[in-house]
Order: C-alpha cells, then sequence, then structure tokens
C-alpha cells in the first residue's frame, strides 16, 4: 500500500527474515509480532539472550579494560587512604549532575571530605573553569575530578599541576591525538582507548570507576580496618540511569542493564531529590525511560540552562526534605521559564532558517540568542529538516555554538577538526553533537567548513523518513500486547522503540489538550474504539484531520503509550503521523 503522508515523511517498513521469526517463536515462545520486532533487531544485537535479559551481572566488562583505570584508581586509593579532600568539577547538563552527584554520595559513604563545583554557563562556560578549580583548591582538594567534561582542558589542568594538585578525568566525549596531561584520563572515546565502551555516557564511565573503586578498597580490607559499610554501588543505577537516558547514548550492551535496573531503583525511591521531583511533577505510575527523558531530565537541565547551574546537583545529593522541595520547586519553575524563551526563539530562528532551507548543514546565528536554550532549538529544527544544525549566539565579536547532528554526520569530530584548522577557538563534543566558541568574524568560514566536510563526508539524505516496524490491527492496542512488546526494551537511542501502522480510521471525537496538544478518540471499520493522542499538533497538518468533522478514513503512524491513573491502565496511541486514504 502506498501511504501519503500530510507531514511529507517517506513511510518504509524495516526489513527481517520470515525464518527468524519463526525461530525466534519457537525459541522463546514470542508472540508473532514480537518475533518479528525482535528479528528486525538482529543485525543489532551480539547476544539474543542477554538481550532479553539485560543484567549487570552478565553484561558489566572489567573496568580496567579502559585506559587509565588503575592508574586513577590507585591514586583515588592512597588520597583515601590519607583522608585528603577531594573537589568534583562537573559539567551543568543530566550527565555531568548524575556524574557528579554519583562520586559526592559514594565517598560521603566513605566519610571522605568531598566538595562539587559546577560552573556557570554563561559567565563560566563549558569544561574547567580558573574560579571553579581555584574554589576547589581553597577547599584543600589533592585530587580534582572532572566528570562529563575535561578532555580538551589543556590550560587549566596544566595551571593546576603548578599547584601540586592532581586531575583524573571522567569523561566520554572525544579527543583530540593530543591530550591534556592530566594525572588519568578515563575516557572510552579517547583516540588511543581500546575497551569497545563509546557507547557510554559520563555517568556510565563513573559507575565503571566507582565499580573498580570499590574492588580495590574491598581487596585491600579498607572496609574492615576503618569500620565503614561498603556502598552498595548498585543503588546508585537510578543516576547512572537518568544520565545514560538524558545524553541519548544508545541503549545497548552494559547501557540496556544500567537502565533496566536503575529502573527499578527508581521505583524504590532511594534518592530524596528524585522521589521529590518525581512527585511535583504528579507522575503516579512507575517510572518510564519517557519520565526520564522528557519530564525528570528538563527539570534537572532546567537549572543549568535559565537558573542556578548547581541546582541539579544539589537536587540529586540533598539529604533534607525541605532543601529538596525548595529546590525541586525551583527547577520546575526554571523549567515553565525555559518553555516560554524557547518558544519566543523557535519562533525567531524559524523565520531566520528559511535563509538557509537549501544547505545541507543549516548555521545561523544572532545577536544575544540565550545560550541555555539554542541547544534545544537546533535539535528541534534539526528534527524538522533532517539536516545537522548549528545556532551560534553572538555578544560583541565572540560566538557560543551549540550543534545538533543526524545519523551519518559526526558532528564531535568535525568540531574538533575545526578547531585545529584554527576556525574555532574551542570545542568538541559526541557524534550527535557539540558545543564550540567562534570569532564572530569567522562565522562564514566555519559556514563553508561545515558544509565542505558534509558534502565530502556524508552519506545521509535530506528526504525524511518515517521508520515502521509493521502494521497491527485496533484490538491489538491492549495490556497484554503492550507488555509483550515492552520485553523488548528499555527503548531509546540504539534501540528505538516500535513504531506502528493502524489503518482505516475515523474520528469520533476530538479534544485540544493544554496550549497544542490533540487528545482523539478514533474508530475502526469492526467497531474497536482508539484512544490517541498527538504532541504539539496544533497549527499543524496532522490537526485538520484529527478535527471532529471530518469524516473521512485514514492511516496513523505511531507507538504505544501506557497511560496509568487512579490505579487503572489504558493503552493509548500516540500518533507521530497521519496517511490519507
Amino acid at each position: 500500500m502506498i501511504f501519503n503522508s500530510i507531514n511529507g515523511k517517506n513511510w518504509e517498513f524495516k526489513t527481517f527474515d520470515h525464518n527468524d521469526v519463526k525461530k525466534f517463536r519457537e525459541n522463546y515462545s514470542l508472540d508473532e509480532i514480537v518475533a518479528k520486532l525482535l528479528a528486525i533487531r538482529k543485525d543489532q544485537i551480539k547476544n539474543l539472550d542477554l538481550f532479553l535479559n539485560p543484567t549487570i551481572k552478565n553484561l558489566l566488562p572489567n573496568p580496567n579494560q579502559l585506559k587509565d583505570m588503575e592508574k586513577a584508581v590507585d591514586r583515588t586509593f592512597d588520597c583515601i587512604e590519607k583522608k585528603l579532600p577531594i573537589g568534583v568539577f562537573g559539567d551543568y547538563d543530566v550527565d555531568g549532575a548524575t556524574s557528579t552527584a554519583l562520586l559526592i554520595k559514594y565517598f560521603s559513604q566513605l566519610k571522605m571530605k568531598i566538595k562539587p563545583y559546577i560552573p556557570d554557563r554563561k559567565t563560566e562556560g563549558y569544561g574547567p573553569s580558573k574560579n571553579g578549580f581555584n574554589s576547589l583548591i581553597n577547599f584543600g582538594a589533592k585530587i580534582i575530578f572532572t566528570v562529563d567534561c575535561g578532555t580538551s582542558s589543556f590550560d587549566q589542568i596544566d595551571e593546576t599541576n603548578k599547584k601540586n594538585v592532581d586531575v583524573i578525568v571522567l569523561d566520554h566525549h572525544q579527543s583530540d591525538i593530543k591530550l591534556p596531561n592530566a594525572y588519568a584520563i578515563v575516557n572510552p572515546n579517547r583516540f588511543d582507548d581500546l575497551s569497545n565502551l563509546k557507547y557510554l555516557c559520563a555517568a556510565g564511565v563513573c559507575f565503571m570507576f566507582l565499580v573498580a573503586l570499590n574492588k580495590k578498597l574491598r581487596e585491600e580490607n579498607w572496609f574492615k580496618n576503618n569500620n565503614v559499610d561498603e556502598p552498595d554501588i548498585l543503588n546508585f543505577l537510578d543516576l547512572v540511569s537518568l544520565g545514560t537516558v538524558c545524553d541519548v547514548v544508545p541503549l545497548i550492551d552494559l547501557n540496556r542493564a544500567i537502565v533496566k535496573q536503575g529502573l527499578k531503583i527508581f521505583k524504590k525511591r532511594k534518592n530524596l531529590g528524585l522521589k521529590t521531583l518525581y512527585d511535583l511533577c504528579k507522575i503516579e505510575s512507575k517510572p518510564t525511560v519517557h519520565d526520564l527523558g522528557f519530564i525528570l531530565g528538563p527539570r534537572i537541565n532546567a537549572g543549568g540552562r535559565v537558573g542556578k547551574s548547581s541546582h541539579g546537583t544539589e537536587l540529586l545529593i540533598c539529604e533534607s526534605p525541605q532543601k529538596a522541595y525548595q529546590i525541586a520547586n525551583d527547577l520546575n519553575n526554571y523549567n515553565k521559564e525555559r518553555q516560554n524563551i524557547e518558544l519566543i526563539l523557535s519562533q525567531k530562528i524559524n523565520e531566520e532558517v528559511k535563509k538557509y532551507h537549501n544547505q545541507p548543514v543549516l548555521i545561523l546565528s544572532g545577536e544575544n540568542w540565550h545560550e541555555g536554550v539554542i541547544g534545544i532549538v537546533a535539535a528541534r529544527i534539526k528534527d524538522k529538516f533532517n539536516k545537522p544544525t548549528i545556532l551560534i549566539s553572538v555578544n560583541k565579536e565572540i560566538g557560543k555554538g551549540s550543534a545538533r547532528s543526524i545519523v551519518g554526520f559526526d558532528i564531535g569530530t568535525h568540531i574538533i577538526n575545526a578547531v585545529q584548522s584554527g576556525i574555532l577557538q574551542k570545542g568538541g563534543g559526541h557524534k550527535m553533537a557539540g558545543g564550540f566558541s567562534i570569532l564572530k568574524k569567522n562565522i562564514p568560514a566555519f559556514r563553508e567548513f561545515m558544509i565542505k566536510k558534509f558534502e565530502k563526508n556524508n552519506k545521509a539524505s535530506s528526504e525524511i523518513f518515517l521508520y515502521l516496524d509493521t502494521t497491527i490491527a485496533p484490538s491489538a492496542l491492549n495490556i497484554d500486547f503492550y507488555k509483550q512488546v515492552s520485553s523488548l526494551g528499555p527503548y531509546g537511542s540504539g534501540n528505538r522503540e516500535p513504531k506502528f501502522v493502524i489503518e482505516n480510521l475515523r474520528v469520533l471525537k476530538s479534544n485540544l489538550i493544554g496550549k497544542n496538544h490533540i487528545k482523539s478518540l478514533l474508530y475502526a471499520k469492526d467497531g474497536t474504539t482508539i484512544k490517541s493522542f498527538a504532541w504539539n499538533a496544533k497549527n499543524t497538518p496532522i490537526e485538520s484531520i484529527l478535527q471532529q468533522s471530518n469524516k473521512k478514513l485514514f492511516t496513523v503512524a505511531g507507538k504505544m503509550h501506557l497511560n496509568e491513573w487512579k490505579g487503572k491502565e489504558n493503552i493509548e496511541f500516540i500518533i507521530d503521523d497521519i496517511s490519507i486514504n
């Protein structure tokens, strides 16, 4: 059947081998469609049994595979033995906040003197700053950990070395061939690391470090000798899973186990700050990847974007109910402020992008665009046009840029190349996102540089595809089928949530929810009714189809969502696109 997308997308069904479907059904006692979903994913799965049952025990590799891990652990052990103060310098996003909180909570359980520092995005920018390091040195720190940053911080680390303070980098951003002179750089994305753990976020790297350190302390009988209870590192997986989901790293191998186990820890509500934020958001269902990525994550990020950068970390390490509520409430308000700023800036930039819509890489700049939201807006434009998008906020002669990319164009590597070429002052990132500083006069040269890189190396198409798994009957939207499909989760980057097609529907009832969303009741020829939801559909082609006055048949594409309310469960269909019959 030919589908006529109202959004101009090409609907394409993923391929699979029918023999695999039969084999998976028989070997794993799976439903026909679930076996089909597994067959579609077969090429990305190394071990089917571990994929279906991801556990930390079976998927945790030896942490010492990571280069410099043993050096980092030995130096830290020496610091613990001598009871020397420790500093932690973290980034202001969710991955940085969770990484910082991991170390703070672990070392606090060892009764170590430890202090975190989160830089202000606007006044200090990304990465180790002079003010931050001086604050930690004045505290008395003899080791400073940099988490989710530090791989490209040459000058500040050199200055710190002169003060006889060692820097240990725990990061995941891509590196140059030249590395800073830190005591240890534990980073699966450093050019000479052979661990095959490139998929880890910074929180994942910190988790691996704590596993190795905990093992060292146990082997040295440190816990027994010092009358300290050994921390249960698995209880920190709520933090690790939050960083993993929010940094949009692939949910493969160890990351799958981290998120699956982490959601169970979330459910136990052990972290006071997360529990408080969860309650404030009025989430009544058990935690999901969606909750982490789209409800909790944006609020923790909001402090670094428009409010107080340290708020996210402070919430995650907070032990006072009153303080936790105040911080959570602040973050919730910051998030509302961020949404308003984002809306205004999006409208402005959507007009500006029309001047460059024919270019393969969209690079736009403007005076004093809010640095805290340009990354979010860049991501939305990237999704809309399926093109790498870079937004630059210019203040006088200096620009701060935020980049978001598409599959097939490694934006982090190209930013590093631009730094090496002298076009950018500094910068870095990973395959799908990056940040940098640039002189205003160099923006045209940077645009030309990126377009050339795209045209030379990129294999991505400017066409917008909607990749679909299979067609299902309207009656398939039930709890049992949802649970069977969920058995292939957790879903996210690297293991995308299945997208289904349901044909020949009509509108029975439709309402606007909030300012931009549409909730509808649809019905099929067999009499089945479907509850559906379309995000941000107002003033889009989807709105015209979902109007109650529309009596024409249409086909929807999207995914299932479990809606839990006051103990009752029902399945909704989240509409991504519509095809007119």
